[in-house]
């Protein structure tokens, strides 16, 4: 798949206060207890590439940072969730990637890494929200990446090659998806389109409110179905758009996108069905980046606030809380500056991905030092500089997760010794993941499942035919 630039730009600092707020489905088919509520809604939300060191993290950093339980670990602490275990493999590999874990989800059977709801043998299985859309209901994806990402298109459409987004994009517009909120211009806009299909105007032709940037957002008034697309490829890293106004203003938050997605969605009287995902998580584990990682996560428990502060509300919605797999695997490790080194977190103003994307062949070594003690509050060694530096002689544009090979990896090592946080890989693991429910719907989550088992768990919570 094409990722220009998979790591460009950045997005949120916390700035010191909290951010805004023959193939069947294999799926475990599970009888609802009597006298349960019937789910009318399902909120999804999925935060992407998230092993159990990434939500620890975010929330030590929101309790001591900002004298609160982070959102997710809030519900497990008023018991207010059901909580299980999942095991994410996909059907060619214990270590799924995106596309199969979300067809898994999406379809009801595992798919070999790569394929979205389509089978070794070339059938395909159909994806939960045109399920649903059939029953009635509105739909709708909300991503920080291209919206035409694995993730979303897991739960919404079939294809052999994931990394077909722009057939992914007419796709979404062909099944008159209700909301598709995200990154990835590149996909609709027809000066970016190989194909020079403008699918802007195709969407604004079938009644689609098309926006393009926070307050066009903001301002939509509920009544029509949305397109907001919103960067030409994924949205900034949280922690790069907090510390950059022109970000701010132009980019939404994920709690603000969700926010405004429900909106939307909400007046159908058949209910509807959301997906939001927290996409950059995954890539900033991808590239064992500390910041970007912890407060993207911050911003996804954000978005949970505003899933659940709506299901409380409405009382006929029910609210999924997971990863697709586990990356990377970070965590902070003991020290005697451990506490210290982890602070150093909270001042961060950019991400690695920042730093080392605004660095090129003639940046002396001073100035890189300065540059990251900007950026980041802590000054390394002309030495350790100089180790980040050499690399900049071979970047060769290449690579799929990282276009211009940046040294991340040499980057993170440099920067444990500073805040205490240690990375285990640079790509997805086979982690048992946490998995949560609030709402009708709940109650059928037995302890540890397997990934399919929530396609078929989700279409009984709502009393949808699984044909």
């Amino acid at each position: 798949m094409k990722r220009r630039d998979f790591f460009k730009g950045g997005s949120i600092a916390l700035a010191g206060t909290t951010l805004l707020s023959p193939f069947k489905s294999i799926a475990s088919i599970i009888e609802p207890k009597q006298g349960k509520k019937t789910a009318k809604n399902i909120i999804f939300l999925v935060s992407d590439g998230m092993s159990i060191g990434t939500m620890s993290m975010a929330n030590i950093l929101t309790r001591r940072k900002l004298g609160k339980t982070s959102n997710w670990m809030s519900l497990y602490e008023q018991n207010k969730v059901t909580r299980a275990l999942m095991d994410t493999a996909s059907a060619s590999s214990l270590v799924t990637d995106s596309a199969a874990a979300s067809s898994s989800w999406g379809g009801g059977v595992r798919v070999s890494n790569g394929a979205l709801n389509v089978n070794a043998d070339g059938s395909e299985n159909t994806p939960i929200l045109q399920k649903f859309k059939k029953a009635g209901k509105s739909v709708g994806v909300v991503t920080t990446v291209t919206a035409t990402h694995a993730t979303p298109a897991g739960f919404s459409i079939t294809s052999s090659k994931r990394s077909d987004e722009p057939g992914i994009a007419v796709k979404y517009l062909d099944l008159k998806m209700d909301v598709i909120m995200g990154g990835g211009s590149t996909h609709f806009d027809p000066l970016l389109r190989q194909d020079k299909q403008n699918l802007f105007r195709t969407a604004s032709d079938k009644g689609y409110h098309v926006v393009k940037d926070r307050l066009q957002l903001m301002a939509v008034t509920p009544g029509k179905p949305l397109l907001g697309i919103f960067a030409e490829d994924a949205l900034p890293y949280t922690l790069d758009r907090l510390s950059d106004q022109a970000l701010t203003k132009q980019i939404p938050t994920l709690a603000e996108m969700t926010s405004q997605a429900i909106k939307t969605l909400q007046h159908n009287k058949n209910g509807f069905v959301l997906q939001v995902e927290a996409g950059k998580v995954d890539w900033a584990a991808h590239a064992n980046d500390v910041g970007a990682l912890i407060y993207d996560q911050v911003a996804f428990d954000d978005a949970i606030d505003v899933a659940i502060k709506f299901a409380e509300q409405s009382e006929d919605t029910l609210v999924v809380i997971t990863t697709d797999h586990g990356n990377a695997n970070p965590g902070l490790f003991y020290g005697a500056e451990a506490d210290r080194n982890f602070e150093r977190i909270f001042t961060f103003r950019h991400t690695n991905n920042w730093v080392l994307d605004g660095v090129n062949r003639n940046t002396s070594v001073s100035d890189f030092i300065s540059k990251l003690e900007t950026a980041q509050g802590y000054a390394i060694s002309k030495d350790e500089a100089g180790a980040i530096l050499k690399h900049y002689g071979n970047l060769d544009e290449k690579g799929l997760y990282n276009p211009r090979n940046l040294p991340f990896k040499e980057l993170a090592n440099i920067q444990s010794r500073y805040t205490s946080v240690g990375w285990g890989s640079m790509d997805h693991s086979a982690d048992h993941v946490e998995l949560a429910m609030f709402g009708p719907g709940s109650e059928l989550l037995k302890p540890f499942v397997k990934n399919t088992e929530l396609h078929n768990l989700m279409l009984k919570a709502c009393d949808v035919s699984s044909i």
